[in-house]
């Protein structure tokens, strides 16, 4: 079973946080619900990094590897932002916030890009889904409202999801 949810579980996961991030922009979601899934996506990383290493040694996989391990202090710092927030830690909350939100948007962007280069199958959804994080970056960057940054996050959304579907079906 762990294998089954490891193998699929991202691509229901992918889109769940990424509708949830544009919720709260949107005031829709709390900031301790996001507090709460960020340190539920720290668990679930470093299970998933124990229970793939050796699965994950060369090649695509390998990159995929390192973008989660990247990605765990990323979501880490994430948590600690929402601790500052909150006045529990001493430490500026926006950074810490800005490098969980951009981290997660522009890791992935990384490991796309680079299994679009490798595979023939389903190259161009890779591609797409990169491109769509680095869009979807520069339009929260300069977002004027929060329904364009909500927006923009839907962009990095429906990008990744492309991208993991891409994945779960199969190459």
């Amino acid at each position: 079973m762990f294998r089954t949810l490891r193998e699929n579980g991202p691509a229901l996961l992918v889109p769940a946080a990424w509708l949830v991030a544009a919720s709260a922009v949107l005031g829709a979601v709390s900031t301790h619900a996001l507090f709460v899934a960020h340190v539920v996506m720290s668990v679930l990383l470093v299970a998933f990094l124990v229970g793939s290493w050796d699965e994950m040694g060369s090649g695509a996989l390998r990159v995929w590897k390192l973008v989660i391990l990247a990605g765990t202090p990323v979501t880490l710092a994430g948590v600690a932002g929402f601790l500052a927030l909150d006045g529990a830690i001493a430490l500026p909350a926006g950074p810490l916030l800005s490098i969980a939100l951009y981290g997660w948007i522009l890791l992935p962007a990384v490991g796309l890009a680079d299994t679009g280069r490798r595979v023939e199958r389903a190259a161009r959804a890779y591609d797409v889904s990169a491109a769509c994080c680095v869009v979807g970056a520069g339009g929260v960057a300069v977002a004027p409202s929060p329904t364009t940054t909500a927006a923009a996050l839907g962009v990095v959304g429906v990008g990744q999801t492309v991208g993991i579907v891409a994945a779960t079906v199969g190459e």
